[in-house]
């Protein structure tokens, strides 16, 4: 039987475009960065501020927009997991492994970027919300500007009336990957700091000056978060 739409966004995708060394590779990566994820997601110890941020657009009725910075994707990937919450993938190589394991943690993967794809994304995040499922956004992906927030939530926002909810899990110890976002790969049994900030509406009416004033309110909220979960970071170094 075929699948709905809705069962296709969280079950893997057809590979038979790619060529079989491509094939071999995503699904090489796909199983290295879950098993990676959850062997050392499960030693983390969690510690979480600002739930009552969460909480405020759960009893509302609203789903939350979930918003945060592309290198802290690991952490996150294993904290929200099982959720049902839609995350939006590009259209690449990449885009397709890391579909594939964020789906494994029970994610659905919705395919676009700011440069490819972005427009039907969003229309397919607007119908999924509608549903019932709540989004994620890593705001800087796919390819950076490091810690500069796109505009893809804030339309997202518009177009549903739910918030967006910034949020940032800080790790004690981690390694630092030597690419664009400097992604941060917890290291085994370090305490982790999640944070959530308050959630962000953004008017039905919104024009461009307004969304952009919005997306603006939500960078500055997502900086301040980093330098909130330093400042945590080097508290528990001096402990």
């Amino acid at each position: 039987m075929k699948p709905t739409a809705i069962e296709e966004v969280f079950q893997h995708a057809d590979l038979s475009k790619y060529s079989l060394k491509e094939r071999l590779s995503i699904k090489a990566a796909d199983f290295l960065f879950y098993h990676l994820i959850n062997c050392i997601g499960r030693t983390l110890r969690f510690e979480i501020e600002g739930e009552e941020h969460l909480n405020s657009i759960e009893a509302s009725g609203k789903l939350p927009i979930y918003t945060f910075w592309h290198n802290r994707i690991f952490a996150s990937t294993y904290f929200f997991r099982h959720r049902k919450i839609v995350v939006m993938t590009s259209q690449s190589f990449d885009g397709e492994y890391i579909a594939r394991f964020i789906q494994r943690f029970g994610y659905g993967a919705v395919r676009g970027s700011s440069t490819r794809g972005g427009v039907s994304a969003l229309i397919e995040m607007v119908r999924l919300m509608k549903k019932g499922f709540p989004m994620a956004f890593t705001v800087d992906g796919p390819k950076g500007p490091r810690y500069i927030a796109k505009m893809g939530p804030c339309l997202l926002a518009k177009k549903t009336g739910n918030p967006m909810l910034p949020f940032l899990i800080e790790v004690e110890s981690f390694w630092e990957v030597k690419s664009w976002d400097l992604l941060q790969i917890p290291k085994p049994f370090s305490a982790a700091k999640l944070i959530f900030a308050a959630p962000i509406y953004v008017p039905a009416n919104a024009d461009e000056n307004i969304l952009e004033e919005k997306r603006l309110e939500l960078q500055d909220s997502l900086d301040k978060l980093v330098k909130a979960g330093e400042k945590w970071r080097r508290g528990k170094a001096q402990s």
